[in-house]
């Protein structure tokens, strides 16, 4: 029987380690509203919300990752991130703390939002989830130019404007 073949996530031969901005969404699993609700275009998020949040914007703070903007959704995150090796660091590696790649960055944040939403849920702070919190992959874009970055840039502030017709609702 043949299998279908899954499609590269990655654009293939690129290195996402180097210096560049991205364009991330990363959705959670089966699009489960876990993180609060848009309200008149607002987001309101809950508790779970907000500690994802805080975790995500805690990576400028360990990595040399900056978020240059994010809005995170009930069930679904868009950033902006840049990658900014120190000229002094490049070729030698990452530095300790730091994520080698734009995958590993996601991976270890899914990571840890998973084990803090796994202890809130035993604690009864946060509501019980199916599963999984975050689906396996993240979409991605590399992003070429200014032209590009304000676009995408645009979209992530009028993100909670449009709930009512994203396509991740």
């Amino acid at each position: 029987m043949d299998l279908p073949q899954r499609k590269p996530q990655r654009l293939q031969g690129y290195d996402y380690s180097q210096n560049n901005a991205y364009f991330l969404t990363i959705c959670t699993q089966s699009r489960t509203h876990l993180f609060g609700e848009i309200e008149n275009g607002n987001v309101l998020l809950n508790d779970a919300g907000k500690m994802t949040e805080e975790r995500f914007l805690n990576i400028a703070k360990e990595t040399d990752i900056n978020i240059d903007k994010c809005v995170l959704m009930p069930n679904h995150l868009h950033a902006i991130i840049s990658i900014n090796h120190d000229a002094t660091i490049q070729g030698l590696g990452t530095t300790q703390g730091s994520f080698p790649t734009v995958s590993e960055m996601v991976r270890r944040f899914k990571t840890i939002t998973t084990k803090l939403y796994i202890d809130g849920v035993n604690s009864g702070v946060y509501p019980p989830f199916e599963n999984k919190i975050w689906q396996k992959s993240f979409y991605d874009h590399i992003i070429r130019d200014e032209k590009g970055y304000l676009e995408v840039w645009q979209y992530i502030d009028e993100n909670p404007l449009k709930w009512q017709q994203d396509e991740y609702l």
